[in-house]
């Protein structure tokens, strides 16, 4: 079975597609307009992605040498819902147009069972963290569809932090990138930034869901740096990249230990933008678990992540109805 996957929740434009042995295609349009605002504009994501969408999936099919896939899936939430609705608009009105069984897939499924592309693979019950711009979640896979949050960030994502710490710092957008290419040249440990403890049983304010020990938090550390460049005497760039990656890195890596041995898992898959920082990728690989850790391609947002859960759902005989709507909030396995 080949499933063409479409991806347009944020600011890449991408499609894929992928059959019994893996990935034929991949093809990803990163958006540029954004770079001189410093963030995602979502009214130019969209406008973006309705010109690129058609060439980007044509590409898909055309480097594949398929002219019709077995079945489309495409981004349905969440993300940004004007970028959301393009892509899935024009995969339901592709699946139709083709007779083809069509799934709308959750983005962060796709990102939690992306490392099952790869060889090897982890195998269920095992943890996924999805580290990305938007979002910071550890996840307990126990089988397609059944996934447990144990833990996630109560403010900022860490891929928002490493974007605030950039601007912070003079850099350039996306932050992720130029800040751990600076980190190579300072010291991780030259400043003392705080890594935040969560108190298990407090509440994040407007939100129904008790904090646990594996939370996580940034919006702290962001402060930090921030009260350093104001107040130090001369502050070394490399010094506070470097000191930062750690400090973010340190969490991270403090809550799989703690949920892996919890839950007795000897298993974590990396996934999400976050997850193509050099440190954090030596530092999990580092970890007394099996790691599987993706290539840097895999790691942004991309179609093949979207086709592998379309694939997987269509082979348990799953279909989503041509009405299916997007979905804002949406946690992968509901």
């Amino acid at each position: 079975m080949y499933v063409l996957g479409i991806e347009t929740s944020c600011d890449e434009t991408a499609a894929s597609v992928v059959g019994p042995d893996g990935v034929i295609s991949d093809v990803i349009h990163t958006q540029e307009v954004h770079v001189e605002y410093g963030g995602v504009v979502p009214e130019l994501a969209g406008r973006a992605h309705a010109e690129q969408v058609v060439a980007t999936v044509r590409a898909a099919l055309d480097r594949a040498g398929i002219d019709k896939p077995d079945g489309v899936a495409a981004t349905a939430g969440p993300g940004l819902m004007g970028a959301v609705l393009v892509g899935l608009c024009f995969g339901k009105a592709a699946a139709a147009g083709w007779g083809v069984p069509f799934i709308g897939v959750n983005h962060l499924e796709g990102h939690l069972l992306s490392a099952l592309l790869e060889d090897p693979a982890p195998t269920f019950p095992f943890l996924a963290l999805v580290v990305s711009g938007g979002h910071t979640t550890l996840y307990l896979a126990r089988a397609l569809g059944e996934y447990e949050v144990l833990g996630q960030t109560v403010d900022d994502a860490a891929g928002e932090a490493y974007d605030k710490v950039a601007r912070m710092m003079g850099l350039g957008y996306p932050g992720g990138p130029f800040v751990d290419k600076l980190a190579q040249s300072g010291n991780p440990a030259a400043i003392p930034f705080p890594r935040t403890a969560i108190q298990a049983g407090s509440r994040t304010r407007g939100s129904k869901r008790v904090r646990t020990d594996l939370d996580m938090s940034f919006s702290g550390l962001k402060t930090a740096v921030r009260t350093h460049l104001e107040r130090a005497d001369g502050w070394s760039g490399p010094d506070v990249a470097a000191s930062f990656q750690e400090a973010v890195t340190d969490v991270l890596c403090d809550r799989v230990m703690k949920a892996a041995r919890r839950h007795g898992i000897d298993q974590i898959a990396l996934a999400g933008g976050v997850a193509a920082n050099s440190r954090l990728r030596e530092r999990v690989a580092a970890l007394p678990l099996q790691a599987f850790i993706p290539p840097r391609r895999r790691c942004t947002d991309n179609g093949s992540m979207i086709a592998n859960v379309g694939r997987l759902r269509l082979a348990t005989g799953q279909r989503d109805p041509l009405d299916m709507g997007a979905r804002a909030n949406w946690t992968p396995g509901t």
